[in-house]
């Protein structure tokens, strides 16, 4: 079709990693970015040249994976509203309190933080890659995920959290800081889910 190739196909690398954010598995993210370039050159007439092609296909991506998924027993809650942001500075003040304040600038924490956005929970991952990892405003991961814009800013906030608790207990796992006057990070209900 005229322009799929050139329009469309530039964004494979992006549309491979948002997949793989999203099954978290490199067969099932390969079978679903093959089912989004599919859907995509079928309805490419449907497509308005000039617009995002990256946002309109990550919108067909996480629509095949829901199809896919909603047949799935959930796992996971989908929460709603937002969250005071004193959760975050108990954090960050356990830090200080800790001396791990500054500790990323000092030690490698890549595979930190691989391992905690793996393991964040829908909808929480998804926000955090579509809006940290790949670059999308607020509003474009809105459109993909047709909810409003507030429930974006609520879900990466904690997922960004979740990350900052993750990371801070790296930290203390290297022997990193002192904890004997840290403050509780979370309640054990907080501890056990994201909301």
């Amino acid at each position: 079709m005229a322009g799929f190739e050139d329009t469309a196909l530039p964004h494979l690398a992006s549309v491979g990693r948002f997949a793989l954010s999203l099954t978290r598995h490199e067969a099932d993210a390969d079978d679903l970015v093959q089912e989004t370039f599919l859907r995509a050159l079928r309805g490419w007439h449907t497509f308005t040249p000039g617009t995002d092609c990256r946002r309109w296909l990550f919108t067909i991506c996480r629509n095949a994976f829901i199809n896919q998924w909603s047949r799935k027993p959930r796992e996971v809650e989908w929460g709603e509203g937002d969250l005071d942001a004193m959760p975050a500075a108990l954090t960050h003040m356990q830090a200080v309190s800790e001396g791990i304040a500054d500790v990323f600038d000092h030690i490698d924490v890549r595979p930190a933080i691989e391992s905690a956005v793996h393991a964040l929970p829908e909808p929480h991952h998804s926000i955090l890659v579509m809006i940290d990892l790949e670059g999308l405003t607020y509003e474009e991961a809105a459109g993909v995920l047709g909810v409003p814009v507030g429930t974006v800013r609520s879900r990466l906030y904690r997922a960004r959290r979740h990350v900052q608790e993750a990371l801070l207990a790296h930290a203390r796992d290297r022997g990193i800081g002192h904890s004997a006057t840290a403050i509780p990070l979370a309640t054990r209900a907080e501890a056990r889910t994201i909301p």
